[in-house]
Formats: C-alpha cells, structure tokens, sequence
C-alpha cells in the first residue's frame, strides 16, 4: 500500500478548493478590475457587452460553488469523501472541454494548457488515490 496517498489526496483537494475557488474573485470584483485581470490573462479585445458580463459572472459563479465543494471535502474528508470521485470526473470533464476548445480555437497556451494540466492532475490524482483502501 502507498504510504503516503491520503496526505496527496488531501493537498489534490486542498489544491482544487483553491484552484476553483479563487473563481470567487471574478464573482466579486468590479468590472474593470476584472477587465484588467483578463488582459493579464491573454484577453485581447475589450468588449462592454452585458451578456459577456452576465455569462463571466455566472460561470465564476459556478466555478466557485465547485471550490467551495472541494473546500467542504477538505474540511470534512470523512463526511464528503463519497463526493470526491464525482468532482474528480467533473475536474476530468472539464479539462477534456478546455483542451477541445483550446485547440480548436488556437489559443496560446497560456493559460489554456495550464487550466488543463490543472484539471487532469487534480482530477486523475483524486481518482486514483480515492479507493476503498485509501478512503481519508
């Protein structure tokens, strides 16, 4: 048995609480603040369309409900650890989409490749370390 699986699977967890979490942020933060940050990010063009703004707002909305899923698995692994294969294959999921669209859109890569990396390492990590043997 690998010794050390529940201490990865706890900072894979406390990683993808962070990683979706920080989602958070593009929730809160004024317009032009987040503007500015997605410039930092490889936004090229700067566009004032309301439904953009509604469409970011909602998904960082729901990217940080997925962090705060993550967080309440890293706080409680007993109580949610039958949750975490689910968000595991979400996390998988969605890497899966970035890297299609990534692709097919020719984006740079960064910080595409980097949201995919994040997504395969934090979901296939959990994955892997979430067997019966291994339960935190």
């Amino acid at each position: 048995m690998f010794p050390y699986r529940t201490r990865i699977l706890q900072l894979l967890v406390w990683a993808a609480a962070f990683g979706w979490g920080v989602s958070i942020v593009g929730t809160l933060l004024p317009w032009e603040w987040m503007e500015f940050v997605l410039q930092g990010m490889g936004k090229s063009c700067v566009t004032d369309d309301p439904m953009i703004r509604y469409h970011f707002r909602m998904a960082t909305g729901g990217w940080s409900i997925i962090g705060f899923l993550y967080l309440c698995c890293a706080l409680n692994p007993r109580k949610y650890a039958s949750m975490l294969p689910l968000l595991a294959w979400g996390a998988l999921f969605e890497g899966v989409i970035l890297l299609i669209h990534g692709l097919a859109l020719g984006l740079a890569a960064f910080p595409f490749l980097g949201d995919v990396a994040f997504c395969f390492v934090t979901g296939g990590g959990i994955l892997l370390c979430t067997t019966k043997n291994a339960a935190p």
